[in-house]
């Protein structure tokens, strides 16, 4: 049994480092280059981790359950998705598509004034001040929250949700194919797949949270060198992606008619 609870805690800490493999860590760069605030880096990356763990899980169990051998090709195309995300990625940052999408889901809507105790709209108090004052033990931490979500915007949260799940395609079969060697109960398999999942959303939130620090500094000091920063991001990202484009179609064969895939 404690062999058992060993490996399930590894799967943990083996899901916080494979959150910092480079395709993950330059794509959340990519994205964190243009947000002003570390709280909000943290929260794309969970979102970011919640895609990817739902698509290991999900593909994952799947293989487990049924035996599903994932040919090279079919492997390879799903990596190559991730390299073409990649590249879209940076074009985007490169052209500042990306910074007016951003400002545009950003906008928040005016607010009408809130309603005191009495029962009297207060003009141009919002309703989460109002409601912080007067139960501020049972409603700060969920109107902080709901401040967050909002100031992010919906394009904000759906984009990296999306790109993590992208993510899960190319890491899925490798992950379980990792775990049938390893674990032979297809449920304990299942549950290592869910620790691994949830220790990729801790290991991505703390490093989203980390490379957010430089570009919220500069973003409030030296606005220059935050536009260089993230303009380097943006081709680091595009760079980044033709190389995997490069590895997988002709290295590992997927443009050939011998793809050679192992799954990692």
């Amino acid at each position: 049994m404690f062999s058992f609870v060993a490996i399930l805690a590894l799967g943990f800490f083996l899901g916080m480092r494979h959150a910092m493999d480079p395709d993950h860590v330059v794509a959340v760069t990519t994205i964190v280059s243009k947000q002003s605030g570390v709280p909000r880096a943290g929260l794309i990356g969970a979102l970011w981790g919640l895609g990817h763990t739902f698509t290991i899980f999900v593909v994952g169990t799947v293989i487990i359950l049924f035996k599903v051998t994932i040919p090279a090709r079919v492997g390879l195309s799903m990596e190559l998705a991730v390299a073409a995300m990649l590249i879209l990625l940076g074009v985007l940052n490169v052209t500042g598509v990306l910074q007016r999408l951003q400002e545009r889901s950003s906008m928040i809507a005016p607010v009408s004034g809130a309603v005191s105790a009495a029962g009297k709209e207060i003009p141009g108090q919002q309703p989460w001040m109002m409601d912080v004052r007067l139960q501020p033990g049972r409603v700060a931490a969920r109107h902080w929250l709901e401040r967050l979500l909002q100031d992010v915007g919906r394009y904000n949260a759906l984009r990296p949700l999306i790109i993590g799940i992208v993510h899960g395609l190319a890491g899925s079969a490798a992950v379980a194919l990792l775990v049938m060697t390893t674990i032979h109960d297809p449920w304990w398999s299942i549950t290592y797949l869910l620790l691994f999942g949830i220790g990729t959303v801790a290991g991505m939130m703390l490093i989203t949270a980390v490379l957010a620090m430089p570009f919220a500094f500069t973003a409030r000091k030296f606005s220059g060198w935050n536009r260089k920063m993230a303009l380097a991001s943006g081709l680091l990202s595009l760079g980044f992606g033709v190389f995997l484009c490069y590895q997988i179609g002709f290295v590992e064969g997927l443009f050939t008619s011998h793809p050679l895939w192992t799954p990692h």
